[in-house]
């Protein structure tokens, strides 16, 4: 499946057999569109091992996780806001709960159809979700999906 974003806009081009069921739901559309703002927004505030997890074959609980790892208590919870921020004030969605804010080692916001998860190193190793949910597919981050170019040979031209 490969994913664009072009001003808050997402495409997607899936060839799948499954991908058929989520094609066309506005739903799923609005789903992914709130998991790669999320992405984004955590790689924008330098988090690391940014995961997203489509969920949806799996559990009709929610759509989409997105697994961030950041390096500190101040750097988690300025995520967390920078996310809050672009979900809730940008594009207009509701956060239904957070939990682990003040303790600050997995901080998880519940957007309903999308869960996103905060942790410290420790704590995203001793949880391993990407295990957990391994049936899960990871969707590409579009930003992340050009290869590095090739300096060696722009340096032989």
């Amino acid at each position: 499946m490969s994913t664009a974003i072009t001003d808050q806009k997402i495409t997607t081009d899936d060839s799948s057999a499954d991908g058929d069921r989520h094609r066309a739901n506005p739903a799923s559309e609005r789903s992914l569109q709130l998991a790669l703002a999320a992405a984004r927004t955590a790689e924008d505030n330098r988090g690391l091992d940014i995961v997203l997890l489509d969920l949806r074959e799996i559990t009709p609980v929610f759509d989409y996780f997105v697994l961030i790892t950041g390096n500190s208590r101040r750097q988690l919870h300025a995520i967390s806001e920078e996310i809050d921020h672009c979900l809730e004030k940008e594009l207009g969605d509701e956060r239904m709960g957070i939990e682990g804010y003040r303790e600050s080692r997995w901080i998880l916001l519940d957007y309903g159809t999308v869960v996103i998860h905060l942790f410290d190193e420790e704590m995203r190793e001793f949880y391993a979700l990407e295990q957990l949910w391994n049936q899960a597919r990871r969707v590409s981050l579009p930003w992340q999906a050009e290869p590095p170019s090739d300096q060696s040979s722009e340096a032989g031209e």
